[in-house]
């Protein structure tokens, strides 16, 4: 009867952890494409935002509820069952590193790799400086007299991840979940084309413009040790398809990165929630992707939340 108990005070913890509710903004539609695995290092969670209206959303992320009692943090691959995805295989060092920006407080760092799935003819600027073929770009931060990696983007496949500076007792906190936004294809997996990425380290704001002409700025709001917040604003809706999707891993709820998932749907009077491999659809206006209990894969890291989502030219606050 414990594990159901520290269940329920775990979804009633989220919700405290992650902002309130959004209960005045459009509901959009929610969906489910996941895949069981067996191989943790694959992304097999797919869970797709759609409308053809929305115009900007927030994306957060947020430490688990459990975080404060974290002792033991575990971050290595398990490559279990993974046939031909193997450490082998999958590391390579960088062949070419770039610094586009480096101040006191902020820099960005960029990357090639000679084995990334994918060739990148991205465009990446930052003031006059351009570069192209990169497939990992860093942003770092100075706080408290650290460097914090706290955000990265793939351009070659549209991939973000992000995490808030970590706790003050561990030191470290690992990255987890993935999120697409913009016009998602499915190329071998799904993907965002983008053309162009810049950035601007005085708002800490991204620009990036897709191959279909459309663009989207993505703007750091906050950031501290419980979460770090994205307001993300398109050009034009996307009519077709999603705008937005988490990607993760789920092959057991005690090995992933996200095991429950949590929706306040339109008009409904409370919170529903479920394993994240059995829920199926919503149309929602809030949406928190997580985990209640620890797992032995990324266990430190962050759950997200999508939200507030509008069909104006600004977020909605």
């Amino acid at each position: 009867m414990l594990r159901p108990w520290l269940a329920s005070l775990g979804f009633l913890c989220l919700v405290a952890t992650a902002q309130g509710a959004s209960l005045d903004t459009l509901a959009v539609d929610v969906t489910n494409t996941s895949e069981p695995v067996l191989c943790a290092e694959k992304d097999n969670v797919t869970m797709n935002f759609a409308s053809p209206s929305v115009r900007n959303f927030r994306i957060e992320a947020a430490h688990p509820t459990y975080m404060g009692t974290l002792r033991d943090d575990k971050w290595e691959p398990d490559w279990t069952a993974c046939g031909a995805l193997t450490a082998a295989s999958s590391a390579a060092p960088p062949s070419h590193k770039v610094t586009f920006y480096e101040s006191v407080d902020v820099w960005l760092t960029g990357f090639t790799f000679p084995n990334f799935w994918r060739k990148s003819d991205v465009t990446v600027q930052v003031g006059d400086r351009v570069e192209k073929n990169l497939h990992l770009i860093q942003l770092w931060v100075r706080r408290d007299e650290r460097a914090e990696e706290v955000l990265v983007l793939y351009p070659a496949d549209g991939y973000w991840r992000i995490r808030p500076l970590p706790p003050a007792h561990l030191g470290w906190s690992a990255y987890g979940s993935s999120f697409l936004l913009g016009p998602i294809e499915v190329n071998e997996r799904p993907i965002v084309n983008l053309k162009h990425v810049r950035f601007d380290p005085k708002t800490m704001t991204f620009t990036v413009t897709f191959t279909d002409g459309n663009a989207a700025t993505v703007a750091i709001k906050n950031l501290d040790r419980d979460r770090m917040t994205l307001d993300v604003t398109l050009d034009r809706p996307i009519e077709k398809g999603p705008f937005a999707a988490l990607r993760s891993m789920y092959v057991t709820e005690f090995n992933a990165d996200v095991a429950r998932i949590a929706a306040r749907e339109e008009g409904a009077p409370s919170w529903t929630e479920s394993p994240i491999m059995t829920f199926r659809n919503a149309k929602a206006t809030d949406v928190w992707m997580g985990r209640l209990v620890p797992s032995r894969h990324n266990t430190s890291a962050p759950d997200m939340m999508f939200n507030r989502f509008g069909d104006s030219e600004k977020p909605t606050r």
